[in-house]
């Protein structure tokens, strides 16, 4: 396979000068010599469900970029939230607003998708070429959407392929480290149906090369005295992965109003969980593996009509997962030390509705339910006896969630909306949650517009939480807060020329009985509620695009946030130096910047990104232990376009870490050093396309 792969690089390599130069290569003359397009004037109005929404939306060229990138890159470099990355193929979270992972409420298709044993989601694990629309709601925004998003919520789908008769796609990626990506999609679509097969895998030793600064080598003289020290260059040990993403989705259209969609997603990997930077042992004495299987898959039905619209979803979600741990006992035989084991069943069903009465009115409604079945064990615990127990816990768990929501604009340049959602955990409900929205046109020159909005929100703890073993606390309570938008935006441009869009959002959350796991006398961790934890803070964000010439054009994207969390609680001991601190693995300062600068069908891409000092430590100690340093991250990558009649390739080249930056997302794991990719595309052109000329 890889030989094969090696011909193909260097007989398209090797052709490239010839279809560069070739003056019959099937552009048409009006992308060779630009085209002049007359001003348009065009009058909107902005969405009524979008009034008083905090939303960041991501288009295609940053979901599809390229088919090594999962979720958590795209939210790396394109947003202001903070990405908790222990290294690619590994666990990779996200937060909001200053928020742990568990408060970021994760939907795809309209299903949560949080797993219930530990309440986040790991990015690592959604390939971003499986999305099609991916957007974040901050805050209060989220109410609308589901509950417990005390940070914010993420929400992603996929839609029907545009697609006329059959097509095929298929991209080769190779990189540093024997990285190897593979992406193939086939297409079919007529004026009723739509069908869209997805496939990526993945695989790579992941064997680079990095600075341990957690180790110290002593350099002797001839007389053995130490006269120096530096810090070994190692590998990273057992850091392997294989990958396989398959989606399957089929649309059926009636044309009279009526979709029918299945959406079908399943994951395998088998992961090896990467040697600390403190292991000294050897990777041959121990096998440290994580394997997980998962499916999920949705039915829907959308009923729309002129003024109302009604659908409904039922979904299932299987994860199965696996954690090994051995260790050599001494003579060469691998014994297992842990051997974790769960399932998870869950059923979801959902229905909602919409009614315009005009311009000015807007009703939805909206019921949901989530059953969680939960198995979960650890196989290889030792009791008293000598004999191996199996501990662990097996729950059921019922999570139901309503809303109904009226949106009023009485005026083109003022709306205001209230949402009220009421939610059930097993057999606790929440109080009601209601959310308050306003928005206005201040300025109708620019699009001048302010918004603000008010909610009060609730999460349950997860499973683990409540019952792990050992650590869980049946009594834990629900957590609960107050959250406060407010902000501005402006959108200017001419045709042809430029536009530039921009944000300024200031937040307020206090949240009372905090869920976080502590150090207990016993020698393992237990969750408690802390009493309150005040976050607040300021994201910016701005857009611009410039049209140069007719061949040249440069756009930006930038974000950058200010997120203090703060410890209000009491001092849970005399000892206890947490209160009035930042929590931990919380940055207070991100950003992220992202440049394109395009030329005929050449692009150039360069994107960075900064997260300032993470404390690990609850009490901020600023120990070579206790904190993180800040650092930058650079990326780079040109890509070529190709023409014919009988196909599109593309061509590109992405540097990582441009700058071999040494740094560190989570203590003791380590990262990897500049690092390279490449990137072939063929798609093949056939049937009705063609034969266009």
């Amino acid at each position: 396979m890889k030989s094969r792969i090696v011909i193909f690089f260097a007989l398209l390599l090797a052709s490239l000068p010839v279809m560069a130069s070739s003056p019959d290569d099937g552009t048409p003359e009006w992308l060779r010599k630009g085209i002049n397009i007359p001003d348009v004037m065009v009058y909107g109005r902005r969405p009524m469900k979008e009034i008083g929404v905090q939303q960041t939306k991501f288009d295609s060229l940053m979901l599809k970029e390229n088919i090594a990138l999962s979720m958590a890159d795209v939210l790396t470099f394109n947003s202001s939230l903070f990405v908790k990355s222990y290294g690619r193929a590994t666990l990779s979270t996200v937060a909001f607003r200053g928020t742990s992972p568990s408060h970021t409420q994760v939907t795809w298709n309209g299903m949560r998708i949080n797993n219930p044993m530990l309440g986040m989601t790991d990015f690592s694990m959604i390939p971003s070429y499986f999305i099609d629309d991916a957007s974040l709601l901050h805050g209060t925004s989220s109410v609308g959407d589901t509950g417990g998003g005390l940070g914010g919520s993420v929400r992603l789908s996929t839609t029907p392929a545009a697609a006329d008769g059959f097509g095929i796609q298929y991209v080769q990626g190779v990189g540093s480290f024997q990285t190897f990506d593979e992406f193939l999609r086939l297409t079919y679509g007529n004026e009723h149906w739509q069908s869209s097969t997805r496939v990526v895998y993945s695989s790579s030793p992941n064997e680079y090369k990095f600075r341990n600064h957690d180790k110290k080598e002593n350099i002797y003289d001839e007389q053995m005295n130490i006269i120096g020290q530096y810090y070994p260059i190692e590998r990273n040990r057992s850091g392997s992965f294989k990958d396989f993403h398959l989606l399957q989705e089929v649309y059926y259209n009636t044309g009279k109003g009526d979709r029918i969609g299945v959406n079908a997603w399943y994951t395998h990997a088998n992961r090896e969980l990467p040697m600390l930077t403190t292991d000294y042992g050897e990777p041959t004495a121990f096998d440290n593996r994580q394997r997980e299987h998962t499916f999920r898959g949705i039915l829907s039905w959308d009923h729309m009509r002129q003024n109302w619209k009604v659908a409904t979803h039922a979904g299932y979600i299987y994860t199965w997962m696996a954690y090994d741990y051995k260790r050599d006992v001494g003579n060469g035989t691998m014994a297992h030390m842990t051997r974790s084991r769960s399932r998870v069943n869950t059923l979801y069903a959902q229905a909602e509705g919409e009614y315009y009465i005009g311009r000015q009115w807007l009703f939805t409604a909206s019921l949901s339910a989530h059953q969680h079945f939960v198995h979960s064990e650890d196989k290889n615990i030792i009791r008293q006896d000598g004999n191996k127990a199996i501990v662990g816990y097996n729950k059921a768990r019922i999570e139901l969630s309503g809303a109904v929501s009226v949106k009023w604009r009485p005026i083109d340049r003022f709306g205001v909306s209230v949402v009220l959602r009421e939610e059930m955990f097993g057999r606790d409900w929440t109080p009601p949650i209601p959310a308050l929205f306003v928005d206005g046109v201040l300025s109708r020159k620019g699009n001048l517009t302010a918004k603000a909005s008010i909610s009060r929100n609730f999460r349950f703890p997860t499973l683990n939480d409540l019952y792990f073993l050992p650590g869980g606390n049946p009594d834990l309570k629900r957590e609960s807060g107050w959250t406060y938008d407010a902000g501005v935006s402006f959108a200017v441009g001419k045709s042809d020329k430029y536009s530039l869009s921009g944000s300024a959002t200031w937040f307020d959350s206090h949240v009372n009985d905090w869920i976080i796991w502590l150090p207990t006398p016993k020698g393992f961790f237990s969750p408690r509620n802390v009493k309150s934890v005040h976050a607040y803070g300021v994201e910016l964000r701005a857009t611009a695009a410039v049209a140069l010439t007719k061949e040249w054009a440069l756009s930006l994207d930038g974000s950058f946030s200010w997120t203090p969390s703060i410890n209000c609680g009491e001092p849970m001991s005399p000892a206890d130096q947490s209160v009035g601190k930042q929590l931990p693995y919380v940055p207070e300062f991100s950003s992220a910047v992202t440049g394109r600068l395009s030329w005929r069908r050449w692009s150039l891409l360069y994107k960075w990104c900064w997260y300032s000092e993470r404390f690990t430590m609850s009490s901020n100690d600023d120990t070579l232990t206790g904190h993180l340093p800040q650092y930058f991250m650079n990326n780079l990558s040109l890509e070529k376009v190709l023409i014919f009649k009988w196909a599109d390739l593309s061509l590109k080249a992405t540097i990582n870490n441009l700058f071999n930056e040494e740094y560190l997302s989570v203590l003791s794991r380590p990262m990897p050093g500049i690092n390279f990719e490449i990137f072939i595309g063929i798609t093949p052109k056939w049937g009705k396309r063609a034969t266009k000329k």
